[in-house]
């Protein structure tokens, strides 16, 4: 009896010296929440800063799409592309996947946006800036071009608009550079970025995951050869349709998404 009496305050002391050492390495690993969101909230604020005030950005990316079948199977999609840009108003962003070969030109005027696989483009007046583009795209188009919102000039206000919760995670390497790691959430998704940590703030990863679907899927953005001093020929964002394309209705260009008709999508903030 004496025996089974003392076993149980050693137990009871063990389990609360292990609690206390979890939470200590919690704290250190972790820090407290607030410091947490203060620190997440200060460097996407150095980041968007930093990329709005570039006039010419060149880069490629990698897409990943993951899509939930009816039979609950996740499916992932990829792409790749190039993006160009020149402040305020001119674009030209490509994107080669399984399913479509997609060319986007913006001159300030008009976009059009060319299916190079199926020799077909569309046009549209949208005069105005880059910003401009996006929100009609997504507003009135329903067009959704996640990622959008890290090169806008505005890009910490429309990040941070319906967020719950930030917090700093650490570090992790992208393409062998090292990036503070941030993670956020709102009702609807959970999303995280990887900035580059030194005097070149920019976005190596994104990846959006969405609460709103069964099985949550993601999006994921990875940012690659990154670059401000491009020099842009005077015919750069002009548009020269292909021999023999058609021109159709940008509705009529159906199959120049990153997942195939008739997949439900998911993961897009």
């Amino acid at each position: 009896m004496r025996l089974s009496s003392f076993s149980r305050p050693r137990a009871s002391a063990t389990s609360w010296c292990l609690a206390a050492i979890v939470l200590i390495l919690t704290m250190l690993l972790f820090g407290a929440p607030s410091a947490q969101a203060q620190d997440a909230d200060k460097i996407l604020k150095a980041m968007t800063d930093y990329v709005a005030s570039q006039n010419v950005i060149s880069a490629t990316y990698d897409t990943d799409i993951e899509v939930i079948t009816d039979d609950l199977q996740k499916i992932q999609f990829a792409s790749s592309g190039q993006m160009l840009l020149s402040r305020p108003d001119k674009a030209r962003v490509s994107r080669l996947g399984g399913y479509a070969d997609v060319e986007m030109v913006f001159d300030g005027k008009t976009l059009t946006v060319l299916g190079k696989n199926l020799n077909k483009y569309a046009q549209m007046d949208s005069a105005g800036s880059i910003d401009q583009l996006v929100a009609r795209l997504r507003n009135e188009l329903g067009i959704a071009i996640p990622g959008a919102d890290i090169i806008l000039s505005r890009a910490y206000d429309e990040l941070m608009a319906d967020v719950l919760e930030a917090k700093h995670i650490g570090r992790g390497v992208i393409d062998g550079v090292e990036c503070d790691h941030l993670a956020f959430r709102d009702n609807d998704v959970d999303w995280q970025i990887w900035i580059e940590v030194g005097n070149r703030p920019i976005p190596r990863k994104y990846v959006i995951t969405s609460k709103a679907v069964t099985g949550a899927p993601q999006y994921t953005l990875r940012i690659k050869d990154w670059k401000t001093d491009v020099p842009i020929a005077a015919d750069t964002f002009a548009f020269k349709p292909p021999a023999n394309s058609q021109k159709v209705e940008i509705s009529a260009l159906a199959d120049f998404d990153e997942v195939p008709q008739g997949v439900t999508q998911g993961g897009k903030k």
